[in-house]
């Protein structure tokens, strides 16, 4: 017997028709989406698997602005408007660009390669010029971030000049790699970070080679990794640990990342992606490999022995309500994280000499939010300068009750509470680099695809055609029009490079 939590619309995974479906409480305690294509018949698929923390992040749940200025029209409905569509409810927190689907690896678990796909994408620097300048038009608040994308964005020759673009325009500048081309050409990141790079999101699958021999095709693919962030550390350039998780392959390895983590002062993140799957994937494999965000939650506790437990975990949408209301505070909008509150989860950890412990140990996020909402009505604009400095003795007068066990932490309370008094971007970057931030995003696939997530993403592609499409999305459905339509047949694209 199921009850039904709520209802969406989703995709068929034969045919990607949009179907309606349900998301529901099974018996087992878990929540599934159910849903019925009329040529494919029933699918089922578990969501989260643990259906009192479902309901616990929905009390997270935050409206974002929508968007000012959409690029399509709502003609097809979700999700096949994608560009932004009227309909979207949140803006552009990260975008994303793909500058290559070129790749100097040849993992056996992709197909998304120039060589496997048999074309090269790979927009020029104008192109790419034209979508970063689309994502700073976007209204009310222009995209802060932006991650250069691939494939393999360092095989770019030009990607030093595509970091310095992006960096001109205002934008916090990631780049996602493999990291290889650092270990092999350490003079690539020194010219990166003088452009601008600010942070680097490297894939990262665990700390045991058996793993990369399985899904990146070599051993040796670890050692050039570590080599990589050894190049990372003395160019003092923050770094992310993003490793794709999957059941039986690399479940057992968040401690091991956690421990490694201490070794390097630039790693600042460890950003969890539970596996998604593309084409047709037997239900029986999906369910010995499939990871939800409550799974990897317990995981946490597993293998920390309760030392970060499920409990120091909160719904991205919390970030969504801060910055809101710091952006009330100094008279200016904030980029708010406005995903779905099943979209993602997050914890910051402080390293305690011997290990870390989850800054809910010191901060009372739920106390945090009541009183960052009597510091907005009592204390008005903090950009009225007459009025500044009663308004920040205000904020850290109310702000000082939520910390919990201070003694030591002073220097925690004034990074949190310079976050808030100057809200500005380099305040944030001190909090992180005393801090590591340890989440989880579940990117959707057609199994488990929800409309009604896909409207409050806030994670997006920049396409050459002037559009800003959805992550989940772009991936299950859009990329290979766009990719197609862009690109050149790789024989053609070697021809013009040979000649």
């Amino acid at each position: 017997m199921s009850d039904t939590l709520y209802e969406t619309e989703s995709l068929c995974p034969e045919c990607l028709r949009v179907v309606p479906a349900r998301l529901v409480r099974t018996a087992e305690g878990s929540v599934e989406i159910v849903k019925k294509c009329p040529e494919h018949g029933e699918f089922r698929e578990v969501v989260w698997s643990d259906v009192e923390f479902f309901e616990r992040a929905f009390e997270y749940e935050f409206k974002g602005p929508g968007v000012e200025n959409p690029q399509t029209d709502s003609e097809n409905g979700c999700p096949l408007d994608c560009g932004l569509c009227p309909c979207h409810e949140s803006t552009t927190a990260l975008g994303i660009i793909d500058v290559t689907n070129r790749c100097n690896m040849n993992c056996p678990v992709c197909f998304a390669n120039a060589e496997a796909k048999g074309y090269v994408y790979e927009p020029s620097l104008e192109q790419i010029e034209e979508m970063l300048d689309l994502l700073r038009s976007e209204r009310p608040v222009p995209a802060p971030a932006v991650q250069f994308a691939g494939g393999e964005p360092l095989v770019r020759e030009d990607i030093v000049e595509i970091v310095a673009a992006a960096d001109e325009r205002g934008f916090h500048v990631q780049i996602a790699t493999n990291g290889v081309e650092f270990a092999r050409n350490p003079e690539l990141a020194e010219d990166l970070h003088a452009a601008g790079l600010n942070v680097v999101y490297l894939q990262f699958d665990g700390l045991n080679p058996e793993i990369y021999e399985e899904i990146r095709g070599s051993r040796k693919v670890l050692e050039l990794k570590k080599e990589a962030i050894k190049v990372l550390e003395r160019e003092g350039i923050s770094t992310v640990l993003v490793p794709t998780l999957a059941r039986g392959v690399n479940d057992d390895q968040i401690r091991p990342m956690l421990d490694f983590a201490r070794e390097f002062e630039v790693i600042r993140g460890i950003n969890v992606q539970p596996i998604s799957f593309t084409g047709r994937t037997p239900r029986e494999e999906r369910e010995r490999m499939r990871i939800t965000i409550p799974d990897f939650v317990k995981l946490v506790e597993e293998q920390t022995d309760g030392r970060i437990p499920a409990e120091s975990f909160y719904p991205v949408p919390i970030a969504a309500k801060i910055a809101r209301l710091i952006g009330q505070l100094h008279g200016k909008r904030k980029p708010e994280f406005s995903a779905h509150p099943i979209c993602g989860v997050a914890t910051y950890l402080l390293d305690e000499g011997d290990w870390y412990r989850p800054i809910t140990d010191y901060v009372d996020p739920d106390a945090f939010i009541d009183a960052l909402e009597e510091v907005a009505e009592k204390a008005g604009s903090l950009d009225r300068k007459r009025d500044r400095a009663k308004a920040a003795w205000i904020v850290t007068k109310y702000l000082r009750r939520v910390f919990k066990g201070l003694t030591g932490k002073r220097k925690l309370a004034r990074l949190v509470l310079d976050v808030v008094t100057k809200g500005t971007y380099d305040a944030l970057a001190d909090f992180h680099w005393n801090a590591l931030l340890l989440g989880c995003m579940h990117f959707m696939d057609p199994y488990n695809f929800q409309t009604d997530r896909v409207r409050r993403c806030v994670i997006h592609y920049a396409t050459p055609d002037g559009r800003i499409v959805p992550f989940c999305p772009y991936n299950s459905i859009h990329r290979e029009e766009i990719e197609r339509k862009f690109g050149v047949p790789l024989e053609e694209w070697k021809e013009r490079r040979n000649g």
